[in-house]
């Protein structure tokens, strides 16, 4: 089996790097506040102190961490992995950064003689638990062939985007339609509610009808129970509208409902709903319309 070092253990990396063991996959462990690290090491995985220890003799180095700021740091820091490449070794990076630093990093990885893919998800954590996530990969085909057992493990689809940068632009115009359709869902209910129309007879109706979609499947009822459990939070929602605000700004392409999404989730993480599931943008109208989505008067 092959030997993976996996750094960053939050709310996605956590159950993917448990669903490796799982399959047992010789895998050691790393993530910048170290208790994350104890629940893993119950379950067989090795811990290391550094990134760099962490992809020090491994086959597969994964990463899935918040930003581009904690990715750098990752790989160009002190102790950074890019000091344990060696030639055959792939790295697969997880996280949702700047296309722009995707391919910087793609460049120091291939100089190293090593392998690099962009590979982001969707699914969020009930994908990541069960093993069902879905992976757009920036890369080369052989290179992706050869660590189909890796992702085999941890989703149930790979969708080849083109090369390196691809994956991270692919899953910023993803989420740039999570955000828009989520705040499209929140609005819709917020109407009805003012208007007395019950939550629940409106979720079905959603469901049933044109408006139907993943957001309104996986955050109606959320919205209505007052749920914001975090599954993927607003700030991390947050971070990803912004990337790709810049993306498109760099392109010179106009893009008004990404902005407008990009305010709206500004205004509930101002609010302090950041660390809350992204479905708490919804808090923003019920603030508006002076009532719960599910009836209760604020």
């Amino acid at each position: 089996m092959k030997k993976i070092g996996f750094i960053g253990l939050g709310t996605m990396g956590a159950p993917m790097a448990a669903n490796l063991l799982k399959q047992n996959y010789d895998v050691t462990v790393y993530n910048r506040t170290s208790e994350k690290c104890r629940p893993l090491a119950e379950q067989g995985a090795s811990v290391a102190d550094t990134p760099r220890e962490a992809a020090e003799g491994q086959d597969v180095v994964i990463t899935m961490v918040s930003n581009d700021d904690s990715i750098r740091d990752v790989f160009y820091g002190e102790n950074g992995l890019l000091g344990s490449l060696r030639g055959g070794m792939t790295v697969i990076d997880c996280s949702t950064i700047s296309p722009s630093l995707v391919k910087e990093i793609a460049s120091a990885v291939s100089g190293l003689g090593a392998f690099f893919l962009d590979a982001p998800v969707t699914g969020s954590k009930p994908a990541a638990i069960d093993g069902t996530l879905v992976f757009m990969v920036g890369g080369d085909a052989e290179v992706i062939a050869a660590q189909s057992d890796v992702f085999d493990t941890l989703g149930k689809k790979v969708i080849h985007m083109g090369a390196n940068g691809s994956g991270a632009v692919a899953k910023l115009a993803h989420n740039t339609i999570v955000g828009i359709n989520n705040l499209a869902l929140a609005e819709g209910f917020a109407i009805a509610a003012k208007s007395g129309i019950p939550a629940d007879n409106f979720l079905e109706l959603v469901q049933l009808g044109s408006a139907g979609s993943k957001a309104a499947e996986l955050k109606g009822r959320k919205i209505i129970d007052g749920d914001f459990s975090n599954q993927f939070s607003l700030a991390l929602m947050l971070k990803d509208l912004k990337l790709a605000s810049s993306l498109t700004d760099s392109a010179g392409m106009p893009s008004p409902m990404l902005n407008l999404a990009k305010t709206l989730f500004q205004a509930g993480a101002s609010e302090g709903y950041g660390e809350e599931d992204l479905s708490a943008v919804v808090k923003c109208y019920e603030a508006w319309i002076g009532q719960k989505i599910g009836g209760q008067e604020l």
